[in-house]
């Protein structure tokens, strides 16, 4: 990704609070009240008897003269901060640095409802991915101005009635923050690979940004297939608007700066101050005042979605009333607009491929529909004419013609009809991933018998179980292209086809006893070896295959494909290894349904199950061997 400039804005990330004096707060003292509040893990032990605590002050001073430091003065300058809350969860006293984190005026924190929860006890199971610490508990707070913090706090009850608990607390927003970010980026990469359709992958995305940064509302537009206009593909706050942009190109034509737009032409980030109460008070901005009204937001920042250079869309965000624009934020927002910009172009690659899928399948239609229907069809159209020259020269037509006329009609008529149902079952979806590859050859074998009347040998290994589905599918259509060669050029009565694994690879071979491939002057192109032979090498090497095809010694013609298989690694780790001598062919699994210990003819064939005209060889894999 091209770098990108920064923003016009470059404030801190973190909040701005007033920090309060320094001095303790505390309300109306009772009788067993301390005047300061103790440090977590320093509260006092009641002892049993007066004599004891008279001890332990006397102790505390001595402590406290030697150490030079009072313990009211380590507690009130105490870096945490420290809050003493009673039986209802109110607060009692707060040490300055308590009033700091509270950011709200001292006199009304005394008496106000702590957010921290003293009445449960901590559970191991609360604890979120990213949190550290077995003993600390998380809440959020409020303050007078500004976005809400979250705290990292301690319990511990004080000894003495009425009931009370002295609180450490810390400030953790911009640590969460950051983790928050981290899960987004994370949780995001991981739905581009799972979700569906562009605006599920950008709905995700924008919610992961609204969460992380606790925004009000974000919205993700890119260009539409025009590239003329944009339009709302991910949307989170805000109510979805399908007229967004046209609500938004009427301001414009009412005169409303549309600075979204100036980091989408110049490709970089724009970020604005107090943007949310300016285009409430302008009436340029009418047609949206109700729409961006919605929300309560403040600060704006738009950033460009960015792909080879070129801006293809941007991702706007709303930020909430106390919240600003810094250079971490900026960086988070870059960073959420590149995987949007992945996102964008993996979609449009897969509607390219999928379109050039579709314009070469159109194309390889049109050019069978012309060298055999039409070709056929123009034929049969002669013949009518020649029975209409012959039945206007007299009135009587010679029976010898009429049935010769009739004949090649009929054998064209027949001709025609089997080409198109050809195609139509080339048409139909493939059911190599439904049946399995071996049940999808088999079926392409019977119909092909059945309409072409072609005998088939067909001799299926083993491992044909770990093709995957994609790949199967890619074999099965480099098959029926090398069928439908056979019956369209090859003149064959007998087709033999072999497929098994072996080595790692996926061997098939289709070799037929036709009539070969005579050379031919001025090409080395064998009969349907145009865009046919052309589409089953690009499937082939879609997976690091090849396809061969060339002549068979006793004539006829042969057709050899060789597709590499990963290597898997076992499942199951104690798994003893294989301890052949070196040299060694190693032993094969059983293929699927035949029990260990079977051999490997296999038990006798079904006779209820459906074959091709012709003999069906189960064998093992090796029985590929010779066709290679």
């Amino acid at each position: 990704m091209p770098s990108r400039s920064r923003g016009t804005a470059d404030t801190p990330d973190e909040p701005r609070t007033a920090h309060a004096p320094p001095r303790t707060v505390q309300g109306p003292r009772t009788a067993h009240e301390p005047r300061t509040a103790h440090a977590p893990g320093t509260a006092r032990e009641p002892r049993a008897a007066t004599g004891d605590r008279t001890e332990d002050r006397t102790e505390d001073r001595a402590a406290g003269a030697a150490a030079g430091v009072a313990w009211s003065d380590l507690a009130e300058h105490a870096p945490d901060g420290l809050a003493v809350v009673d039986e209802h969860g109110r607060f009692l006293q707060l040490n300055a640095a308590a009033v700091a984190l509270c950011a709200r005026p001292a006199g009304e924190l005394v008496g106000r409802p702590a957010p921290f929860d003293i009445a449960l006890g901590f559970s191991a199971g609360s604890l979120g991915l990213l949190d550290d610490g077995a003993a600390e508990q998380m809440c959020t707070w409020t303050p007078g101005s500004g976005p809400a913090r979250e705290f990292a706090y301690r319990t511990r009850p004080l000894p003495g009635e009425p009931p009370r608990t002295v609180v450490a607390f810390r400030d953790v927003s911009a640590e969460r923050h950051r983790q928050r970010r981290v899960a987004a980026i994370a949780r995001t990469a991981a739905k581009l690979a799972s979700e569906g359709s562009l605006t599920a992958m950008l709905d995700a995305l924008a919610q992961e940004v609204l969460r992380a940064d606790m925004l009000a509302a974000v919205q993700i537009l890119t260009l539409d297939e025009s590239g003329e206009s944009l339009q709302i593909m991910g949307s989170a706050g805000f109510p979805r608007r399908s007229d967004f942009f046209d609500l938004l190109m009427a301001c414009r034509d009412r005169g409303a700066t549309l600075r979204m737009l100036d980091a989408f032409e110049l490709a970089e980030p724009v970020v604005i101050a107090d943007r949310g109460d300016a285009i409430q008070a302008d009436p340029a901005w009418e047609p949206l005042h109700a729409h961006m009204g919605a929300l309560r937001w403040d600060w704006f920042a738009s950033v460009p979605l960015l792909l080879r250079g070129r801006a293809i869309g941007i991702i706007n965000a709303y930020f909430a009333p106390g919240q600003v624009v810094g250079r971490q934020t900026l960086e988070f927002l870059e960073a959420m607009a590149d995987q949007a910009a992945v996102a964008v172009d993996y979609v449009a690659l897969l509607r390219d491929e999928r379109e050039l899928a579709r314009r070469e399948e159109r194309q390889r239609l049109a050019r069978d529909l012309h060298d055999s229907i039409v070709q056929q069809v123009f034929s049969i159209s002669m013949q009518a004419k020649v029975m209409g020259v012959l039945g206007a020269r007299t009135d009587t037509v010679p029976a010898d013609s009429v049935r010769r006329i009739a004949d090649e009609v009929g054998a064209l008529s027949k001709t025609v009809l089997t080409d198109l149902r050809a195609m139509v079952h080339e048409l139909r979806p493939s059911i190599s991933t439904q049946l399995g590859l071996e049940e999808a050859v088999r079926a392409l074998v019977e119909s092909t018998t059945n309409r072409t009347g072609l005998r088939f040998d067909l001799v299926v290994g083993a491992g044909l179980e770990q093709i995957g589905a994609e790949t199967a599918e890619d074999v099965y259509r480099i098959v029926a292209e090398a069928i439908h060669n056979v019956v369209k050029h090859a003149g064959a009565r007998w087709v033999m086809l072999r497929m098994g694994v072996r080595d790692h690879s996926l061997v098939v071979t289709v070799t037929d006893d036709g009539k070969g491939l005579p050379a031919t002057p001025g090409t080395s192109t064998p009969p349907g070896g145009g865009y046919g032979l052309t589409s089953m090498r690009e499937r082939a090497e879609r997976w690091g295959g090849t396809v061969r095809v060339g002549p068979e010694p006793g004539g006829g013609t042969a057709v050899r494909l060789s597709v590499p298989l990963a290597v898997s690694v076992p499942r199951d780790p104690s798994a003893v290894p294989d301890e052949r001598a070196p040299g060694t062919p190693p032993a094969l699994e059983p293929p699927a349904g035949r029990a260990p210990g079977t051999p490997p003819g296999g038990p006798a064939p079904d006779p209820a199950r459906p074959r091709a005209h012709g003999r069906t060889h189960p064998t093992p894999t090796d029985s590929t061997e010779d066709a290679t």
